[in-house]
């Protein structure tokens, strides 16, 4: 069964239970979803969904180097609405393609999101896609004994894994959730 708009509705709504003072962050994008505009697919614009993962293992958080972005974020990308049963079912999946690490090893540590992130994404003229948004959410995970294995090449560059206070700084506040967000 595919991803719905009610699915990431619903989604939202657990999240802002947790931190409603996100609400007015998420406001454009609530709007945007309100239209019904089939967001799990990644042609729908102006905006669409995507979901990443926070794997901590023994304090440390799993970064990649994303190959189009030239940074370090955590791994994630596109849903696949054929395939992908839920967001969190994406995550997993994201992790593991990019990573190549066993998803047989994760365990999810909340199905609230950890974050949810209204971002602008510059045109991409080779995927012929115009400057649009993306709605990411990101679910924490746990692993005592998952390792890096082949990287998908074509979306990273390297995967490490970074202590808490490294990650924060180079990719935000939100790592620090993949540890505090409440179980459920």
């Amino acid at each position: 069964m595919a991803i719905s708009d009610s699915d990431i509705s619903d989604a939202i709504a657990a999240y802002l239970e947790v931190y409603p003072d996100e609400a007015a962050a998420l406001a454009e994008p609530m709007d945007l979803l309100r239209r019904g505009e089939n967001l799990a697919w990644r042609r729908t614009f102006p905006m669409h969904a995507t979901a990443g993962a926070l794997l901590v293992r023994d304090g440390e958080i799993l970064l990649v180097e994303h190959r189009a972005y030239g940074m370090t974020l955590q791994p994630g990308g596109h849903l696949e609405p054929e395939s992908d049963a839920s967001l969190i079912d994406a995550a997993v999946r994201e992790l593991a393609e990019e990573t190549g690490l066993d998803p047989g090893h994760v365990v999810l540590a909340s199905s609230i999101p950890s974050y949810v992130e209204f971002g602008r994404v510059p045109a991409r003229p080779a995927k012929d896609e115009p400057p649009h948004y993306h709605l990411d959410f990101g679910f924490s995970f746990t692993t005592t004994q998952a390792d890096i294995g082949d990287l998908q090449a074509s979306e990273v560059t390297g995967a490490a894994w970074y202590p808490l206070a490294e990650a924060e700084r180079l990719v935000g506040p939100r790592i620090a959730r993949a540890i505090s967000t409440p179980a459920r």
